[in-house]
């Protein structure tokens, strides 16, 4: 078998949320939960993949209130979002593939945001990869492999069939099994775990996700609000339809 590529995504700590994988969902072997520092140290030579961070590296610089400008920059990726683009409420949901949290958000709340908020035009609400352990950054990188139009439906599919694919070790059969259901080759899968720009330019997501405050999964920005828990539909009522009364989201440009 094709021996793939796995990136080292340190687990951080999460309120109400995913963190280090719990072992009955762990993307390869748990990891010690790191630190954000929130410092203005210097970024220069500080890579927020290792595990344990050298001191001497340096720390990331977390910007303090964002702004939506801020909040809305994309990286070097296409946003992967729903909704229309000039609906007055965005909401980004950073998300990690084996995140049960996820999958219960997924489940039991997305459903109806979609139906009353998303397809009505009043939320577009964007998709942003934050993968947590070696299992996630493997099935993160086949996400983001599929087409476009696809990319909704296989997220859904690696939530909503997380027994199948999830477990301590790596396991690539799994995890493109579940690609598979959405067209996904066994060659194109291959390949695209060994796809180095694909793999740093998801590094730059989570880097990204960090800087503006994300500390684990599911993290959330309401515009430019960021909500360190799993949202219920009466949160997302009471925090968006206030908005609604004349807030718009400007969607910032593409790089």
């Amino acid at each position: 078998m094709l021996k793939a590529f796995v990136p080292l995504f340190a687990a951080v700590t999460a309120a109400a949320g995913c963190a280090n994988d719990p072992p009955e969902i762990a993307g390869g072997p748990q990891l010690a939960a790191s630190t954000e520092a929130v410092s203005g140290a210097p970024t220069s030579g500080f890579n927020p993949f290792v595990e344990h961070p050298s001191a001497s590296a340096g720390a990331r610089q977390i910007i303090q209130n964002p702004t939506l400008q801020d909040v809305l920059t994309p990286g070097e990726l296409p946003e992967m979002a729903l909704g229309r683009a000039d609906a007055p409420v965005t909401i980004i949901k950073y998300a990690s593939l084996t995140c049960p949290h996820c999958r219960a958000f997924h489940k039991n709340v997305f459903p109806q945001l979609k139906r009353e908020y998303i397809d009505t035009g009043k939320i577009r609400f964007v998709i942003r990869e934050f993968p947590i352990g070696k299992t996630s950054g493997n099935a993160t990188i086949a996400l983001r492999c599929a087409p476009p139009d696809k990319y909704f439906e296989l997220y859904g599919k690696y939530l909503e069939q997380q027994s199948s694919w999830v477990s301590q070790e790596v396991r690539l059969d799994p995890i493109f099994a579940v690609a598979q259901q959405v067209g996904m080759t066994r060659a194109q899968f291959d390949q695209c775990l060994q796809n180095q720009g694909m793999i740093n330019a998801l590094k730059g997501v989570k880097d990204r996700g960090r800087t503006l405050g994300i500390i684990g999964t599911p993290n959330f920005f309401i515009q430019n609000k960021l909500v360190k828990s799993t949202l219920t539909m009466a949160e997302i009522r009471s925090q968006v339809d206030p908005l609604l009364g004349g807030t718009t989201a400007t969607v910032a440009p593409a790089r």
